[in-house]
């Protein structure tokens, strides 16, 4: 690409401050490194993460510097690869997660390590590609850690709560477990009842009803493990509920939850409370993806806002009510 070339972008120059702090600017494109691609954007996603960076609860990870470019989850089109790429094109269509890297999301043109971009076939649009990456891999991530459970519905049927269950995790961690060896309770809103239901959920809890503030099975099971994805419930709501060995999987853990868990493996507990910690991978996106393309899972969309209005996709995530995910196209 021919240098001075410019984009627009939206960015953030401080930690807080919402999606008041967030700028429209006009930026240099990137230039991919060797082991790089630059992409042009056909859509993004926002995640709680993302909004996690700003807040400045993953300092001083990241970001590595300001202003910051917000944005991890991205599909788009190749336009230029680095000398080092081997395995894609200018022109092909792609999913990425753009992590760990200075410039995200919310802008027309991003790059991304190659070992964090995969394919995305025709049968995937924009859409559901930058809807699936961390918030599809956090869900996958749990089920993987959860002993017993399995894709080939083999062994054990495992009893699992999701919490949240109509937002961005939930919505896929519903759909992951019923492709397994799992029976489903899920909460959410009155409002979503209906809908996480046909994700698959055998059954589902308005969260607002005492069961659903105590997170009681209607049939009366107690749960293998836990994918949490909601916020405001202490261990002692999750412990009577939980098997002998249940496990509860925070996907947005707390100082706090750091704490209990090492005060439960120094007392050698059997029920425990895990923060997920989760390093993205490229070929457990790329399993994700492949069961989109077979209509195995689906992304629900809440609402599609064009990066002229990105504060407003900012707002609408940090506001906690979004069913399912959030998406911004150029």
């Amino acid at each position: 690409m021919a240098k001075n070339t410019m984009m627009r972008a939206v960015q953030y120059n401080t930690y807080g401050r919402g999606a008041a702090a967030l700028k429209h600017v006009e930026l240099q494109v990137p230039s991919p490194k060797q082991d790089e691609v630059l992409l042009k954007m056909e859509a993004t996603s926002i995640n709680p993460f993302d909004l996690r960076i700003q807040k400045g609860i993953v300092w001083p990870f990241l970001p590595r510097k300001f202003p910051h470019i917000p944005g991890i989850d991205e599909a788009g089109e190749v336009f230029e690869v680095g000398s080092g790429v081997k395995n894609f094109k200018a022109g092909d269509k792609v999913v990425a997660v753009l992590f760990n890297i200075c410039g995200g999301g919310l802008a027309e043109f991003a790059v991304a390590k190659e070992n964090l971009t995969v394919s995305r076939p025709p049968e995937v649009t924009a859409f559901q590609g930058a809807a699936l990456p961390i918030a599809g891999l956090a869900a996958h991530e749990c089920l993987l850690r959860t002993p017993g459970f399995n894709y080939e519905k083999t062994g054990q049927q495992l009893n699992l709560l999701i919490t949240a269950a109509s937002g961005g995790v939930g919505q896929y961690a519903v759909q992951l477990a019923k492709l397994g060896n799992a029976h489903v309770t899920a909460t959410c809103g009155a409002r979503n009842l209906d809908l996480v239901k046909s994700l698959g959920a055998d059954e589902v809890i308005d969260y607002k009803t005492p069961d659903g503030a105590a997170l009681k099975s209607p049939s009366g099971r107690k749960y293998d493990a836990v994918i949490h994805c909601a916020t405001g419930f202490p261990w002692s709501t999750f412990k009577p509920n939980l098997s002998t060995n249940g496990k509860v999987f925070d996907i947005t853990p707390t100082p706090s939850v750091f704490m209990t868990y090492a005060l439960q493996k120094l007392t050698f507990s059997k029920k425990q409370l895990v923060p997920l910690l989760m390093t993205p991978k490229k070929e457990k996106l790329d399993f994700l993806l492949n069961f989109v393309k077979e209509g195995k899972i689906k992304a629900v969309i809440d609402s599609i806002h064009p990066l002229s209005k990105a504060e407003e996709a900012w707002a609408k995530s940090i506001d906690g009510h979004a069913t399912g995910k959030i998406i911004v196209e150029p």
